[in-house]
């Protein structure tokens, strides 16, 4: 019989006998992951998961694929769920090209006139990837007449005084070649696919050439080199994406205000004054700027989806292993994931369809779900969203630095009620501060050597989530526990090291990369000054079409309550 779940029974990860037949420390384990998946746990069940282990480690040892443990998330991340509705199958091993045309397909029809038509469209914030597509399409503009507004914004943050770069490794004349082809493929009439002539910024830790990258330092790259772009960044390419340079960040990716004092740092466009949220700070205000509707990031303890909310973006952090890091600095690790920034949900939607697809090794030991996407065009969908149960731990949701900003995310969640019929249950998410400890010991030691104490608390910790996910579809917070905090002028020569700013802005995102979820984080409205907010939402594992599905409606009934930054460039109509 399986043992139930007490938390003396979680083993030390570091004491598993790799390569061996015996049962090792593992053996729990895998009895709680058959539980889980409705086997009952019995020995010849677990020797049976703890031999086929062993074996595919032996053989990725061998051939050099294997150079660590295999984390919590390797076995956890198995749990079965019931399968997500309304929704397309993708298929991660199809042609990006293929799956983005796919996802296309699931978005509502697309009207013009309510894009193009300021009458129209009263509440206009950013221009989409459908909004380039359209413009490109109907002779409205070319990606080389962008491209040359994209280069002079670009030119004119970096001479800034002090000097505030959005960007800092930038080849104007390789961004020119890139839309020069994506024009003649207009011209043509034959773009490659609804990203062809999408400009797209890339984190400085994250490969494209013809950069390097620097991982925001001076260094990096004499002791690394750039032979070839990162999956990823392959997969945008091969639609037709024009990358146009390496995004700032928080040097090597330690930090979440976005402080870069090697290059200066980037500066918030709601108020410039402020910070972007770290680390994928370039990223964050390079599209709450309007200078391009997609950026790509990294997200290892909320890097992404802190800016995103910050700058009133979207930003999506899909499930650990979900996307191949492969050509990322930081590829090996158990927390971090590659995701995109984007100026909206649906933009989201179709970049995720196309950078999704975990690497060989993940394929096999965490068995991804099927890849998908909400059918968003579906006449059921209003019925699929009442049916949604959003879990809530009112004492984590408070716990902010200013009520204001879970407030605002409370008035949005009783507005999806009010109009979908989605429910909000209670729920209790026990050891939060354990969790705090837990992640940092993770992002810190990778090896767990001599931490497995504080590991197995992660473990825990997953249960207490797993538990929670039998009651509701998703868990609802606030994304920060602050707006952006203002930039000491001193800090910008020297850094800063603030641990009550620290504290607050990680407070409600290391969940989902110390347990491997996927989360979004989307802008429902402003503080008193004008700030934005970002309610994050966090689902089961695999569950990125829920969580898009949830966030499109969200970003639908808030859009109202959102302003444009005070820096605000209009590049469609510039």
């Amino acid at each position: 019989m399986a043992k139930t779940v007490e938390d003396d029974e979680f083993g030390s990860v570091g004491d598993v006998a790799f390569f061996s037949s015996e049962r090792g420390p593992w053996f729990d384990d895998i009895a709680i992951l058959l539980m889980r998946s409705g086997c009952d746990g019995s020995s010849a069940e677990i020797d049976a998961v703890g031999a086929m282990v062993a074996a595919l480690e032996h053989i990725w040892w061998q051939s050099g694929q294997l150079q660590r443990k295999v984390p919590q998330q390797y076995i956890i991340l198995h749990i079965s769920s019931d399968p997500e509705v309304e929704v397309v199958l993708l298929g991660d091993d199809r042609d990006p090209v293929d799956r983005v045309h796919e996802a296309l397909q699931c978005l509502p029809p697309y009207d013009p006139p309510a894009h193009f038509t300021a009458e129209a469209n009263p509440q206009f914030l950013y221009w989409k990837i459908r909004d380039f597509a359209h413009a490109y399409r109907s002779g409205i503009t070319t990606p080389s007449v962008v491209a040359e507004h994209v280069i002079a914004c670009v030119q004119e943050w970096t001479n800034k005084k002090p000097p505030m770069p959005m960007v800092i490794n930038f080849n104007a004349d390789d961004l020119r070649k890139q839309a020069e082809a994506s024009t003649r493929r207009f011209e043509q009439g034959s773009p490659i696919s609804i990203l062809d002539g999408i400009f797209v910024a890339i984190k400085d830790d994250i490969d494209c050439v013809p950069y390097p990258s620097n991982s925001g330092t001076t260094f990096y790259d004499q002791i690394r080199t750039v032979e070839k772009d990162a999956v990823c960044v392959g997969q945008l390419r091969k639609c037709g994406a024009i990358l146009f340079g390496k995004a700032n960040m928080h040097e090597l990716g330690c930090g979440t205000t976005g402080n870069n004092a090697n290059y200066g740092t980037s500066r918030n466009p709601h108020s410039i004054d402020r910070y972007t949220g770290g680390s994928s700070s370039g990223p964050a205000a390079i599209v709450s700027s309007g200078l391009c509707p997609v950026a790509i990031g990294t997200d290892s303890g909320g890097s992404v989806r802190i800016p995103s909310s910050l700058c009133g973006i979207v930003g999506l952090k899909t499930t650990y292993g979900r996307t191949d890091m492969t050509g990322v600095i930081c590829d090996c690790g158990t927390v971090e994931v590659v995701s995109p920034l984007v100026a909206s949900v649906e933009d989201a939607m179709l970049v995720y369809s196309v950078m999704a697809g975990p690497r060989p090794m993940d394929k096999f030991t965490l068995s991804p779900s099927p890849l998908c996407v909400p059918y968003l065009a579906s006449p059921d969908n209003h019925n699929t969203l009442g049916s949604v149960k959003i879990g809530k731990y009112t004492e984590w949701f408070h716990d902010v630095s200013d009520p204001e900003i879970s407030n605002t995310c409370e008035d949005a969640l009783n507005l999806l009620c009010t109009t979908f019929g989605c429910r909000i249950e209670e729920i209790i998410l026990p050891e939060i501060e354990e969790m705090r400890t837990a992640h940092i010991v993770s992002v810190v030691s990778e090896s767990l050597c001599s931490l497995n104490p504080h590991y197995s608390k992660g473990r825990r910790i997953m249960h207490y989530y797993m538990e929670a996910f039998k009651k509701v579809d998703v868990i609802a917070t606030p994304t920060t526990g602050m707006t952006a905090p203002k930039i000491p002028p001193s800090a910008l020569k020297l850094g800063e090291s603030n641990f009550f700013v620290l504290a607050y802005l990680m407070r409600f995102t290391i969940a989902g990369n110390l347990l491997g979820l996927p989360a979004i984080t989307v802008p429902v409205g402003h503080d008193k000054q004008g700030l934005p907010i970002g309610l994050q939402l966090i689902g089961r594992p695999w569950g990125e079409a829920s969580l898009l599905r949830l966030a499109s409606a969200v970003e639908e009934l808030c859009l109202k309550k959102r302003n444009r930054p005070s820096v605000f460039y209009d590049i469609l109509k510039a």
